[in-house]
């Protein structure tokens, strides 16, 4: 018995039947826990060294690629392709050849330059008539309470769709040269000719533009003005101010970034206009749009029409990127 070895230490490793108190597993010693991250160590592509296999399925990113491409194909077919030959024309004069003869030709012409200040001061004067016109409906609509004025905020979304030319003919038929009013005039007075002659005028270009571009200033301004805190309107109101200096110092701040962005708008939409200028048949008044009518339908210069279409382009795209600075930081 005495060379014999204990149960315990003949067989190793193997805890008592009945357990006992920790540290009295047998000579072996307790037993050891293997760490979970060992165990799926081996299972870890990167532990191993060896990387992960590849899905035969596409990426994400290269199935939206794909999806971009037949809208971005329509563009470019649609788009970008007859600008390109707009662009190319440009350079191609009568002659033949390429060289820059035609934007030396059309630049260096009067009646470019001439087109050239009639849209821009068309363009300025009709914003800045769209703008104090916007504004003080806004104000109305948004803070005197009538009734009707949810009616007139939708009816202004609606308005926003109509074509341009649409209202010009509206005002032709009330203010034209054989419109109601004059035509009212001539029956009361019973003179040969009515008073409202402006129509056909530089100015009645800029009222039927000021009436057609206007909403597109009153509605980013109600959306403005419905989100000012009416309680800095009522301590203001209660501390004795009265409703101009409530205007200047609460409503305006407030309204600075709707009025910038919708300005930026209506001055892209003005320097682009044709329909309206057409369809008012107004005596010398040639913007750049009617300039390359002109000059492609009346003259058959396609060379200068191209050029003078280019230089429109340029100057839309420089102030379209303006307006998206500005409505950017608008949060319009």
């Amino acid at each position: 018995m005495a060379g014999r070895h204990p149960p315990a230490v003949r067989r190793r490793g193997r805890p008592p039947a009945h357990g006992g108190p920790a540290g009295t597993q047998g000579s072996a010693g307790p037993r050891r826990r293997r760490d979970p991250a060992l165990r799926t160590r081996g299972r870890d592509p990167a532990a191993r060294g060896s990387h992960p296999r590849s899905s035969p399925r596409e990426s994400p990113m290269t199935r939206k690629s794909l999806w971009a491409l037949p809208p971005v194909a329509v563009l470019a077919l649609v788009f970008l392709y007859p600008l390109a030959l707009v662009v190319q024309q440009s350079f191609q004069p009568d002659t033949g050849g390429t060289s820059l003869q035609p934007y030396s030709d059309v630049l260096g012409s009067a009646a470019f330059r001439e087109a050239l200040w009639t849209t821009v001061w068309l363009a300025v004067g009709a914003t800045v008539g769209c703008l104090v016109l916007g504004f003080v409906l806004a104000l109305i609509i948004a803070f005197v309470p009538f009734p009707g004025a949810r009616s007139v905020a939708r009816f202004i979304d609606v308005f926003l769709s109509f074509p341009s030319f649409l209202i010009t003919l509206a005002l032709l038929f009330i203010y034209g040269t054989v419109g109601m009013a004059n035509g009212l005039w001539t029956d009361v007075t019973g003179a040969a000719d009515g008073p409202f002659q402006f129509l056909t005028t530089p100015w009645g270009v800029l009222l039927a533009e000021v009436t057609y571009f206007t909403p597109f200033v009153v509605r980013p301004l109600l959306a403005a003005f419905s989100q000012l805190d009416t309680a800095q309107l009522e301590v203001a109101a209660g501390l004795g101010a009265r409703p101009a200096r409530i205007i200047r110092t609460v409503i305006l701040p407030e309204a600075l970034p709707a009025l910038a962005a919708g300005g930026s708008l209506v001055l892209v939409l003005c320097l682009n206009e044709f329909g309206i200028v057409l369809f008012t048949g107004a005596k010398g008044v040639t913007t750049l749009p009617m300039l390359v009518y002109s000059k492609a339908i009346l003259e058959s210069d396609y060379p200068g029409a191209c050029v003078v279409a280019v230089v429109n382009v340029l100057i839309s795209v420089g102030l379209y990127g303006l307006y998206r600075v500005v409505s950017r930081r608008a949060g319009a």
